[in-house]
C-alpha cells in the first residue's frame, strides 16, 4: 500500500483538458498530462487492496496495485517494467480505454476512484521521453514463420510477442497504413498518431515486417500465406458497420460513421483530398449533423463535426436514459449502467434517448431531414425490454448530413473468411476457444474483434497476446510467453 492514509487525505485528480474554444481550432490531442510530483501523489491514493478489484475490471490484467506503488516511490522505470509485462501499448489505452478498472475500484464506491488511467498514461509517456523504451528483440531465432492478418491493436500485440519468442513475423494490412482502427477509427485528437509510428519502429527493429496495401483475401490469396507460413493469425476486425433499415429513399448524406472518420484521419495525415475522399468527401462544415448511435464511435463523429464547422449537432440513442448514477449495491465492480458525458459531447451537441429513426426526408437526391418517432421501453413476461413507439409523438430533425454509429455485427464474410473456411460462431464471428484461439482451419488461430466481436482495445491487446502464446506454443511445442 504506498500510503495509508493516501486516499483519506489526498482528493482525486484527474487530468484537466484545454477550454472548449481552444481546442476545437485543432486536431491535437487537448488533455492535459499531470505533473510527475502529482502523478505520485494519485497513486498514493490507492489502497493496495488485498484482493485488488481493479484487476477483475481489466481485461489485460494490468498490476495496477503494484505499478502504482512503484511510482509512488519515485520508482518510474521499474512501474514501466511492471506495466509493460502485461501491456503491449499502454500509451493507447491510456488514452481510449474507458477505464473498467476505475469502475471497479474500491473507491468507486465514493465516486472517487484511483486515476488509474491517467498514471498509465504518465507512467509509458515518461519511459518515452527518458528513452526507457527501446527495441527487445529476441535473443535467438527460431525457424519459424507467422502471418498476421490485420493491423489494429490484437494484430500488433500478437505480432510483437510472436518476434520477442524469436518467429519470422510479417503484418498484412489492407489499407495504405499500419494501425487498423486505431490509425482511422480514433480521432487524432483523442490519440495522435504518431504514437502508432513509434511502436512500429519499435517493432520493426524486433524483426517484425509490415506490408500494406496487401489485401489478404482479395488481392492476395489466403493459401498463398498458408502454404509459405508455418502459422496464420486472423486478426482482422469486426468490420460489418450495423445498418439502419430505413425505407428505400435514393437520397444522399448518409454515411457510415467509419466512412466520415477514416476520411478526416487521412487528411490529418496530410493525404490530399482526391486520396482522403476519392468517392466524395463527407464534411460536417455548415450542415445540420444527426448522429444515430450513442456509444463511442458516435461520441468521434461529435468532436469531428464540430471541428469541422458543423452548424448544429443532434445524437440519438435508441435506449432510453441511463440514471446519472448507478446502483452501486448492485453494479459494482462490474461496468455500471449510468449516464456518461464524453468530451467531445461537452463541446457541443443535443442528445435525445428512446428515438428511432424511421424515415429519410429530401428533394433533389439529398436528405433535408430525418422523421423519428419516440419509444417506451418495458419489459415482456420473459424478462426482456419490449421497445414500442409513442402514439402522436413522432418529430421531426433537420438533417443535412446522418451519420450511423450504431456499432458493428461481425467480421465480413466474403473474400477471407470464405477462403479461410473456418467455422462461424452464432454471431458471425470466426469461432475459436479462449483456450488456444484455434479455428476449425489447419494452423489458422484468430484473436481480437474477428473472433470476440466488437470490443474494446484492452480485450484486443489481451487476445492477441494470449493468441500469440498459443501459436507459440502449436510452433514450438511449449511457449514462456506471458498470457
Amino acid at each position: 500500500m504506498p500510503d495509508p492514509t493516501g486516499f483519506l487525505n489526498i482528493d482525486r485528480r484527474d487530468r484537466p483538458y484545454e477550454p472548449r474554444e481552444q481546442r476545437l481550432k485543432t486536431w491535437r490531442e487537448f488533455v492535459r498530462p499531470l505533473t510527475v510530483p502529482e502523478a505520485g501523489r494519485q497513486a498514493a491514493r490507492c489502497m493496495g487492496c488485498g484482493v485488488p478489484f481493479c484487476h477483475t475490471g481489466c481485461p489485460v490484467n494490468n498490476l495496477i496495485p503494484d505499478w502504482n506503488d512503484l511510482v509512488f516511490r519515485d520508482q518510474w522505470q521499474s512501474a514501466l517494467d511492471a506495466l509493460h509485462s502485461t501491456n503491449n501499448f499502454p500509451e493507447f489505452t491510456g488514452r481510449i480505454c474507458p477505464a473498467p478498472c476505475e469502475a471497479a475500484c474500491v473507491l468507486n464506491l465514493d465516486e472517487a476512484p484511483v486515476t488509474i488511467k491517467t498514471i498509465e498514461c504518465e507512467i509509458v509517456d515518461r519511459g518515452w521521453r527518458e528513452g526507457w523504451i527501446v527495441p527487445e528483440p529476441a535473443a535467438s531465432r527460431t525457424s519459424r514463420s507467422v502471418a498476421v492478418v490485420g493491423s489494429g491493436p490484437a494484430g500488433l500485440a500478437c505480432a510483437q510477442q510472436l518476434a520477442r519468442a524469436g518467429h519470422g513475423v510479417t503484418v498484412f494490412e489492407k489499407s495504405d497504413r499500419i494501425g487498423g482502427l486505431l490509425r482511422y477509427g480514433i480521432p487524432d485528437f483523442k490519440m495522435e498518431k504518431s504514437l502508432i509510428d513509434r511502436r512500429l519502429a519499435q517493432m520493426e527493429a524486433e524483426g517484425v515486417g509490415f506490408r500494406t496495401r496487401a489485401h489478404v483475401g482479395a488481392s492476395i490469396p489466403l493459401g498463398d500465406l498458408l502454404a509459405e507460413y508455418d502459422a496464420v493469425v486472423l486478426a482482422g476486425g469486426a468490420e460489418a458497420p450495423r445498418d439502419l433499415g430505413l425505407p428505400p429513399h435514393g437520397l444522399t448524406g448518409i454515411h457510415f460513421a467509419m466512412d466520415f472518420l477514416v476520411q478526416q484521419n487521412k487528411r490529418g495525415a496530410g493525404d490530399a483530398e482526391s486520396v482522403a475522399a476519392p468517392m466524395g468527401a463527407i464534411s460536417a462544415a455548415g450542415r445540420h449533423v444527426v448522429v444515430v448511435g450513442g456509444g463511442d464511435t458516435g461520441s468521434d463523429c461529435i468532436g469531428t463535426a464540430n471541428r469541422q464547422g458543423a452548424a448544429s449537432i443532434t445524437q440519438l440513442e435508441i435506449l432510453p436514459q441511463p440514471p446519472a448514477r448507478e446502483d452501486k449495491a448492485l453494479t459494482w465492480p462490474g461496468w455500471p449502467l449510468k449516464l456518461r458525458t464524453s468530451s467531445s459531447q461537452e463541446e457541443g451537441c443535443e442528445r435525445d434517448f428512446a428515438v428511432a429513426a424511421r424515415r429519410a426526408v429530401g428533394s433533389n437526391g439529398r436528405i433535408e431531414a430525418l422523421e423519428c418517432a419516440r419509444l417506451e421501453w418495458s419489459r415482456g413476461g420473459d424478462g426482456r425490454m419490449i421497445m414500442t413507439e409513442i402514439p402522436g409523438a413522432d418529430f421531426t430533425l433537420k438533417a443535412d448530413l446522418v451519420l450511423l454509429a450504431m456499432g458493428f455485427l461481425a467480421p465480413h464474410r466474403d473474400g477471407l473468411l470464405d477462403q479461410a473456411a473456418v467455422a462461424l460462431d452464432a454471431r458471425g464471428n470466426v469461432a475459436a476457444r479462449e483456450s488456444d484461439y484455434r479455428t476449425s482451419a489447419d494452423k489458422t488461430f484468430a484473436c481480437g474483434d474477428m473472433r470476440r466481436g466488437q470490443s474494446l482495445v484492452v480485450w484486443a491487446i489481451r487476445e492477441g497476446r494470449q493468441c500469440a502464446r498459443s501459436v507459440d506454443g502449436y510452433l514450438m511445442g511449449a511457449s514462456e510467453l506471458a498470457r
